[in-house]
């Protein structure tokens, strides 16, 4: 890559981290360039509806070329084109139904469902949101979170949805969880979603090591001993690993 556009597109990057709009010496700060340069890419930028700028505060922030294209990226739906072969590939391998799913807010919503042949129905049909705390792939990409985004999402008991009576039902009890899955490498739930099927996940990351999806196995609970969920469990990382890679992704 050429340096101006390794430069556009760090320029990009370091607004989109900020909470909102900032002054100019901000991005010479975080970025490391010479002033000159920023106040360039700014102007281009700012030209292309990528960047605006407020004159009146002396900050720049997003434009709405921006909002643009994300939007294009949700309607092309990349990501779960990406993860339909890495999720059939995982089914093959293990003979159980994967499904994938990102955050909205404090729910997971399923993008993308892969059943196994013969395996019963399951309630993560794509379109379904369910509590994030309470599913495995929501636990494997909280577990990913900073901790006052996690403290955000979760401000008090009453953000704690209840399906069975079972799972976290208090920041310090979530708090545990996820201790335990950042401890082991993937998240699990067990009879939290949907009394005897259990589930183990894990994160696929984006470019900022940040999650963008979790990709899980459901299973009946009879049918896998501590082994078996393991080996499932091994077979989801490496997956999620994959995805991570397709989607020009690191994991920090």
């Amino acid at each position: 890559m050429v340096p101006a556009a390794r430069q556009v597109l760090a320029l990009l990057d370091a607004l989109a981290r900020q909470p909102g709009p900032v002054p100019a010496a901000v991005l010479v700060r975080d970025l490391g360039l010479p002033r000159s340069t920023v106040y360039h890419l700014l102007a281009e930028l700012t030209a292309a509806g990528l960047a605006v700028h407020l004159p009146e505060e002396r900050r720049y922030g997003l434009g709405p070329a921006a909002l643009e294209l994300g939007t294009a990226f949700l309607r092309q739906e990349p990501l779960a084109r990406l993860a339909r072969p890495v999720l059939a590939r995982l089914v093959d391998r293990v003979g159980q139904s994967a499904h994938l799913a990102v955050l909205h807010g404090r729910e997971v919503l399923y993008v993308v469902e892969e059943r196994a042949p013969g395996r019963p129905s399951l309630v993560t049909d794509v379109g379904v949101r369910l509590p994030a705390q309470l599913t495995a792939s929501g636990r494997a990409m909280l577990a990913g979170l900073p901790a006052a985004q996690v403290r955000a999402l979760f401000p008090d008991p009453d953000a704690f949805v209840d399906r069975h009576g079972a799972g976290p039902r208090s920041l310090s009890a979530l708090r545990r969880v996820l201790v335990e899955v950042r401890r082991i490498g993937w998240a699990t739930e067990d009879g939290e979603v949907t009394p005897g099927f259990a589930s183990v996940a894990a994160a696929a990351r984006d470019h900022t090591g940040r999650p963008v999806a979790g990709l899980a196995l459901t299973f009946r609970g009879v049918d896998a001993d501590s082994g078996a969920r393991e080996r499932f469990a091994r077979a989801v990382l490496t997956s999620a690993a994959e995805l991570t890679s397709r989607v020009g992704g690191h994991v920090p």
